[in-house]
């Protein structure tokens, strides 16, 4: 039970620093899921100015996290802006710039040793081929590491911004998205332990 106190305490330092960058006047697509800003009073920019990652980082970051959460049947990462928020998180968390920009940097190499190009220079094709073995164990290959690690980390942000985003909250379909008349009823209505609980209102 240990681990999951580590992993309980990221999650709650990511879901603090997204509701803090909710109050960020710079993005142009990422929203907070349970923000109140009023839509008619805050205008957003046309395009967003990354805070920490140059122009070609920030492009990498933008296709990693598409590729992580693509736009297939529902909106994905291109949608809700989560390059937006990555570059956000990154740029409030110096000890996260490192590791990220080591990172960037060392799929640039992995690219032009493997296809003689950098990342983004390679077909959406070859960019899954390149990334599945830093995403799934049983593909892993050794002089990896480094690159498994990153993916690992890159990942775990994409995955953090889609689902604290306005559209990633919808795409769970959380009931507290939903607005009820009234009081809705127990759905468990043959449970015996349920029969003492009130009528709906």
């Amino acid at each position: 039970m240990a681990g999951q106190g580590v992993q309980r305490r990221q999650v709650l330092r990511s879901l603090g620093i997204a509701a803090a960058a909710a109050h960020f006047p710079g993005f142009s697509k990422w929203a907070f899921a349970c923000g109140h800003a009023n839509p008619a009073t805050q205008i957003k920019p046309a395009q967003y100015a990354p805070q920490f990652f140059t122009a070609g980082e920030y492009a990498m970051v933008e296709r990693l996290t598409e590729i992580i959460i693509p736009s297939d049947t529902s909106p994905g990462a291109k949608e809700a802006g989560v390059a937006e928020f990555v570059d956000f998180m990154v740029a409030s968390d110096p000890s996260a710039q490192y590791p990220f920009r080591l990172g960037l940097a060392w799929l640039n190499a992995h690219s032009e040793r493997k296809e003689g190009k950098k990342f983004l220079e390679l077909t959406l094709e070859q960019q899954n081929s390149l990334l599945e073995p830093l995403g799934f164990k049983d593909k892993a290959r050794p002089g990896e590491e480094d690159g498994r690690v990153f993916f690992k980390l890159i990942r775990e942000y994409a995955v953090t911004g889609f689902y604290t985003s306005e559209i990633g909250y919808k795409e769970l379909d959380n009931p507290a998205l939903k607005f009820y008349s009234e009081s809705p009823a127990c759905p468990h209505k043959g449970d015996p332990e349920h029969l003492n609980l009130a009528p709906p209102a």
